[in-house]
């Protein structure tokens, strides 16, 4: 059979099924509590794995093969779409009894249902998918041995306890199949390598490469587009320009228009400008005038326990008194938070000023920072490396276009939700003290998308836990950011540049690494704070162990090609680094709230804004991953600006090529280590960036070891998945 045969897919989904037997899901469970900083397996990647070879020869068939009875095959495989698969047709060969199933029968089934449809099917050569942890490898290489040039390739996810893991597959099976065979722990790794075997074509560059697809964010309740074209997007890089771009959005509108905003803290005496005004007189006189505002902040925690009860009563309280609402909202997990941060200024009658905010940023004390780095005037005390105004570094996106009424959404799918604004059972009374938004009134009545303003796509991710009551958008909880994440950094090749004030867990470090390992010229660059701003030795031990565990794992898979970082200013104070943000390639950036840990990622509801600019900047490189995207100017000119600040560098010229760029941070990085190294002799050399030693890559702690790792994974770094999700490390 030539190799320009139509080609078909069969993939044993046994391995990814949420049903398992027994003994897989002891295994499952021996792996997830397993944390070693070489253990990549899981099932991320390959729902990409088979619309690849999908949408690259279009009208290949898919089977998805099962030795689930009969009886509980739709129970099993109806979540396969839910979780981004490609449409197929389900092979169900269980004939035998429950019990018989339960213990890892199936495999003569099997069997027969391959040479069944190789037998219907006789002029298709087959892409055989599977893992090695089952029946897969002594099937598929019987199948193949028997059958010469009926099959294309055997891909196989490794799951078994293999070190190190590669392109060959030990089974003596395979070794008589005469066809390629590759394997490789997670579907990252694993696609590139099928791809190169069976000799298809890269793909192309359309927004589905890069966003996810409604299908595949996995929550088929929300009204969130999958996402919306015709935007324009500003960055707003620190907080002087955010809070000026908030105050004049907010005195901007006028009777009937609306401003709605959600928040994980507010300070209503957070000056926006110099002179002001702060929060509360900007959103009390807007609602003086006639302005709807509406906000949702989290009911958070004591003071007593460090958080800001106290000054989120006080801003909602402010904003009831001059005629708006905001509810003190804690549906949410157990020690878990509302962390979104967004606001959107809607005007009835003229849509064209219509507008969004999304970021990390919220209005409270301390953001109003700028480049210099002196920090804010206002600031609360930090931790005490950082001084008494600690200078911190932030990043906001401003949307126009469509995408501002998915913003939108976001606030109203959490308004709508019927539960209680609290199940504590003592909030009802402290609430009487007033401010916690008993009487809610309602959100002014929606309106149509404002008219299109620029050449953006924008798609909106979030993160909603899996909990109970259940949300009515997100009834099995929401973790389209680590699924977008997840599948931008599939495509990566080139660079990954990251900011993020924690990217301390080891289960979103094990989605780098394996970008990392895929893509042999990636560079990751990953500019962090460097202390917490917590000074409890508990809480530095525990929160040291994930960090330096996340570290470990990206260093041992990129080696020099990662770099980690902090700033400091030309004081040489440090900055803490407040940003959550990541640019791939040049081409795909995300901006939101979230963290790159499981909390971010599964536990508290977060919102981030991934962007794909239409526009593409000819300076060569003018398609840094040779993948036919290009360079997009958003993406590009945010990675640039920032790099430029933090290396004091006055042009572009050395940041444009990912390598050059990684080149030129290790350099000053190392000279600016080496000043400090020499007792700060002679000039400071410039550059802000520091080697970020904390945790380090061989410092992972041992003290209060029994203590700090349940500790860290039950409740600084929680995981808000479904147990089955856990088990098969898929979000």
């Amino acid at each position: 059979m030539t190799s320009d045969a139509p080609l078909g897919v069969v993939f044993d989904v046994d391995g990814v099924l949420r049903l398992a037997t027994p003994r897989r899901q002891l295994r499952r469970l021996r792996a997830w509590m397993r944390h070693s900083t070489h253990d990549l397996r899981s099932v991320q990647g390959m729902p990409q794995l088979l619309r690849s070879v999908v949408e690259a020869r279009p009208g290949t068939p898919v089977f998805y093969l099962t030795a689930l009875p009969i009886g509980l095959s739709s129970l099993a495989t109806r979540p396969l779409r839910r979780d981004g698969y490609p449409p197929g047709a389900a092979l169900v060969v269980g004939r035998t009894p429950v019990l018989r199933w339960l213990v890892g029968g199936g495999l003569e089934n099997k069997r027969v249902a391959l040479e069944r449809l190789a037998e219907q099917m006789p002029h298709v050569r087959w892409v055989l998918v599977g893992d090695d942890a089952g029946h897969d490898p002594a099937v598929y290489g019987e199948f193949a041995g028997s059958r010469p040039g009926r099959v294309a390739a055997i891909a196989l996810r490794q799951v078994l306890d293999v070190h190190p893991v590669g392109a060959d597959v030990p089974s003596p099976h395979l070794s008589g199949a005469g066809v390629p065979v590759v394997g490789a722990p997670n579907g990252e790794e694993l696609l590139p390598r099928l791809r190169s075997s069976i000799g298809l074509e890269s793909r192309g560059n359309a927004l589905e490469d890069w966003f996810l697809t409604g299908e595949e964010r996995g929550n088929d309740a929300t009204r969130l587009r999958a996402w919306t074209e015709g935007n324009a997007v500003r960055t707003l890089v620190h907080g002087s320009r955010y809070l000026g771009r908030f105050a004049d959005a907010v005195a901007g509108a006028g009777a009937g228009d609306a401003v709605l905003f959600g928040g994980w803290r507010a300070d209503a005496d957070q000056l926006l400008a110099e002179h002001g005004p702060t929060v509360a007189e900007a959103l009390g006189g807007a609602a003086r005038r006639g302005v709807r505002v509406r906000g949702l902040l989290w009911r958070s925690h004591s003071d007593r326990l460090g958080y800001h009860a106290r000054e989120n009563r006080t801003m909602a309280s402010a904003v009831a008194d001059a005629g708006g609402v905001v509810l003190l909202d804690q549906r949410v997990r157990v020690l878990g938070s509302h962390h979104q941060k967004l606001v959107a200024v809607r005007h009835p009658g003229r849509p064209r000023d219509d507008v969004a905010f999304v970021g990390g940023m919220d209005v409270d004390l301390g953001s109003r920072d700028d480049a210099g780095h002196a920090g804010d005037p206002q600031a609360e005390q930090s931790g005490s490396d950082y001084g008494p105004h600690p200078p911190v570094h932030d990043t906001q996106l401003e949307l126009r276009g469509p995408a501002v009424r998915d913003v939108e959404d976001v606030l109203r799918e959490r308004w709508e939700d019927p539960s209680p604004l609290s199940g504590m059972p003592w909030h009802p009374v402290s609430g009487l003290a007033g401010g916690d938004g008993a009487s809610t009134g309602s959100l002014p009545a929606e309106t149509p998308d404002p008219p299109q303003a620029g050449n953006c796509a924008v798609q909106l991710l979030c993160t909603y836990p899996n909990r109970w009551p259940r949300y009515p958008a997100a009834p099995r909880g929401e973790r389209s950011i680590a699924r977008g994440y997840s599948k931008a950094l599939g495509r990566a090749q080139r660079i990954v540049y990251v900011e993020d004030q924690y990217m301390w867990s080891i289960d979103v470090a094990r989605v780098f690494a394996a970008a990392l390992r895929r893509a042999p010229r990636l560079h990751l660059i990953v500019v962090v704070p460097r202390l917490p701003d917590v000074t409890s030795r508990v809480y530095l031990d525990t929160a040291g162990l994930g960090h330096a565990e996340a570290l470990a794992m990206v260093h041992e898979a990129g080696g020099d090609r990662v770099q980690v970082l902090d700033v400091e200013n030309h004081e040489a104070v440090p900055v803490y680094v407040h940003s959550k943000l990541c640019v791939v390639d040049d081409v795909w950036a995300a901006v939101g709230s979230d963290n790159l840990n499981m909390r971010s990622w599964t536990y508290d509801t977060e919102l981030a804004a991934a962007v794909v600019d239409a526009d593409r900047d000819p300076r060569p490189p003018a398609d840094p991953a040779g993948l036919g995207d290009g360079a997009r100017r958003l993406a590009r000119d945010l990675r640039l600006e920032l790099m430029r600040e933090h290396l004091d560098l006055d042009d572009d010229t050395h940041l444009l090529d990912p390598d050059h760029a990684a080149a030129t941070v290790r350099d000053r990085v190392a000279a600016l280590d080496a000043w400090h190294a020499g007792g700060r002799r002679g000039p400071r050399p410039p550059g802000r960036l520091r080697s970020h030693t904390q945790g380090g890559q061989d410092g992972l702690p041992r003290r209060h070891r029994w203590f700090t790792a349940p500790a860290y994974r039950s409740i600084l770094d929680p995981d808000g998945r479904p147990v089955g999700m856990r088990l098969r490390r898929a979000y």
